[in-house]
């Protein structure tokens, strides 16, 4: 049951007046502050005149979700953001989760709180939760990298970029190939890329291709990559991001496993650094500055009540590169 002022002065042993106050941005005691954050907090509060306020006085800023910052993905996507709601008079605030869920969820009310237009969302799992933060804060959100049918989405093709690469990989005479994939919970990278890459295999036949599964994070990749090579000999191993490709590229060459002529490696997204090492790296370019720009146009448009697509899908690009040996 969702709580009322009366329920929270309650609990807080204060007057519903010191609640209201407090709510309202009045001055109160530090103790009673902590006090009232606190059970906010712990029961998910969002007043009910919320809506009401926001409708009579809007606000210029958008609360930005992401879950981490040291991720070149992310940090594009936040330029594009940032560029295109300045360029239209509203501002960002962000909210870094480090990959905590339940900091993604308290970060939705905490925008609510804070009275922020809309909220754009980078989440890697939507779950009942998120959608009951969003059913309450009764205010715009925009899910961006994943995609999901109770909300506005902006995402990347991700099954074409899975089958542009398997294609490409069997293309060039390779049938001895590892996967190495991230965790389903994150259906984009989990579930979409890795069956686009197998919708491209299939189509081909006769290949033997053995699926891992890794983390994001280019230390864990390496340590996957390692005991896989130990194990059997591919002659391609395709990472599911381009952070999992360096890391097997960091495996192979102490090693002194030779790329390409040893073995080829390829990632997604299409970073920077892919372009800058040698041998440079075969990948598919996801357009992250677009796609913030495009999500921040999309969050205005809905804070406007104007109307936008459920689902918008943006384009990918293979890059062919030296990582990858022609049979």
């Amino acid at each position: 049951m969702n709580k009322t002022i009366s329920d929270i002065a309650q609990m807080a042993g204060v007057a519903k007046s010191t609640v209201s106050r407090f709510l309202n941005g009045g001055s109160v005691s530090e103790d009673t502050r902590q006090k009232i954050e606190r059970i906010i907090k712990q029961y998910n509060y969002v007043p009910n005149t919320f809506a009401q306020s926001l409708k009579a006085k809007k606000t210029s800023i958008i609360g930005t979700v992401v879950p981490r910052l040291d991720s070149f993905a992310t940090s594009q996507t936040l330029i594009g953001i940032d560029e295109e709601l300045r360029s239209n008079q509203y501002q960002m605030l962000i909210a870094n989760t480090s990959q905590d869920m339940q900091r993604e969820i308290d970060a939705i009310y905490d925008f609510a709180r804070q009275k922020v237009s809309g909220i754009i969302l980078l989440a890697a799992e939507v779950t009942e939760a998120h959608l009951k933060a969003v059913e309450d804060i009764r205010i715009p959100v925009l899910l961006v990298g994943q995609q999901h049918d109770q909300l506005h989405s902006l995402v990347h093709n991700d099954d074409q970029a899975g089958y542009e690469m398997g294609r490409y990989v069997v293309e060039q005479g390779h049938r001895k190939i590892v996967y190495m994939g991230v965790s389903e919970k994150d259906r984009a990278v989990g579930i979409y890329r890795k069956q686009g890459f197998q919708r491209a295999i299939a189509e081909c036949g006769g290949c033997e291709v053995k699926y891992y599964e890794t983390s994001f994070k280019m230390s864990e990749a390496i340590v996957t990559a390692e005991a896989i090579l130990k194990e059997i000999t591919p002659t391609i191993i395709v990472g599911a991001t381009d952070n999992i490709a360096l890391g097997v590229m960091k495996i192979a060459f102490s090693n002194k496993i030779r790329i390409p002529q040893d073995l080829s490696v390829t990632g997604f997204g299409g970073y920077d650094i892919t372009e800058m090492i040698h041998p440079t790296l075969t990948t598919v370019k996801y357009h992250y500055l677009q796609a913030g720009k495009v999500a921040a146009n999309h969050i205005i448009r809905l804070v406007k009540g104007e109307s936008v697509e459920e689902r918008t899908t943006l384009d990918v690009e293979l890059i062919p590169r030296e990582s990858v040996d022609k049979l």
